[in-house]
């Protein structure tokens, strides 16, 4: 049976959500998108939480690839802000995927989860290494990455990619942020080179069945989290370094 080649982009109205609906779009490929308010250019919308589980189930059916970015996006209170998008939304994800029969997952973990390393190295961080993961939120994006290892263990024809990604700034502030910390501006990931990775994830080969990999921008001075993966599975390369891409946050010309 021919694999759909809708995308569907759960989170697609977030800040790296739109950028991948963009880009897909501007390539050519169906998107879907799920959220709970409608995506700006993306006309197939299934609007909702991905802690329903209905509307999780309605959003996949048909599509042949899953783009997952929908969570809470850093630390914040488990109980009523992590669990549910972060851990019950990711189950929800995996069951109605698996319903779908979807080929590709491609997951949106963080570079938090090896957040010790960040400052102190080995440099480049490969996907290897243990683990130190900077608390709670961190820690949903580890059971991300085992949810997504299991799932692609259990059911042989899927293809499950967790991407551990760099520091998109959703904020003026957080910009401000990056612009302090040479750290930060090592690891940045600007929208139009997140919209590239995932669209590159999308159209990479078949024969991936797990995988993780890191996305971010050129880094400013050193390459701080391994694109050595990224490269040689997705054929992704970074365009862009800091500051690039600061103004669609920030809405300077």
């Amino acid at each position: 049976m021919a694999t759909s080649p809708t995308v569907l982009i759960t989170g697609s109205s977030g800040r790296i959500g739109q950028a991948v609906a963009k880009e897909l779009l501007a390539r050519g490929r169906p998107v879907r998108g799920l959220d709970r308010v409608a995506t700006p250019g993306v006309s197939d919308m299934v609007i909702g939480d991905i802690t329903d589980a209905a509307a999780v189930r309605r959003a996949t059916e048909g599509v042949g690839t899953v783009i997952h970015l929908a969570a809470t996006p850093d630390d914040a209170d488990f109980m009523t802000e992590l669990l549910g998008p972060n851990v019950v939304g990711v189950y929800n994800l995996f069951d109605a995927a698996h319903a779908a029969r979807v080929r590709r997952l491609i997951v949106a973990s963080s570079g938090q989860v090896v957040w010790g390393q960040r400052l102190t190295g080995p440099w480049p961080i490969g996907p290897d290494v243990p683990v130190t993961p900077k608390y709670w939120y961190a820690a949903t994006k580890l059971f991300l990455e085992a949810a997504g290892r299991a799932y692609a263990d259990a059911h042989l024809i899927a293809s499950v990619i967790a991407v551990r990604l760099g520091w998109c700034p959703r904020t003026p502030e957080q910009v401000a942020e990056i612009a302090e910390a040479s750290w930060a501006q090592d690891v940045y990931l600007s929208p139009g080179d997140a919209g590239r990775f995932f669209a590159c994830a999308a159209a990479a080969r078949g024969d991936v069945p797990f995988a993780i990999v890191y996305a971010t921008s050129k880094p400013a001075r050193v390459e701080r989290l391994s694109l050595a993966e990224a490269r040689e599975l997705l054929g992704y390369e970074p365009r862009e370094t800091w500051p690039q891409g600061t103004e669609i946050v920030t809405g300077k010309s």
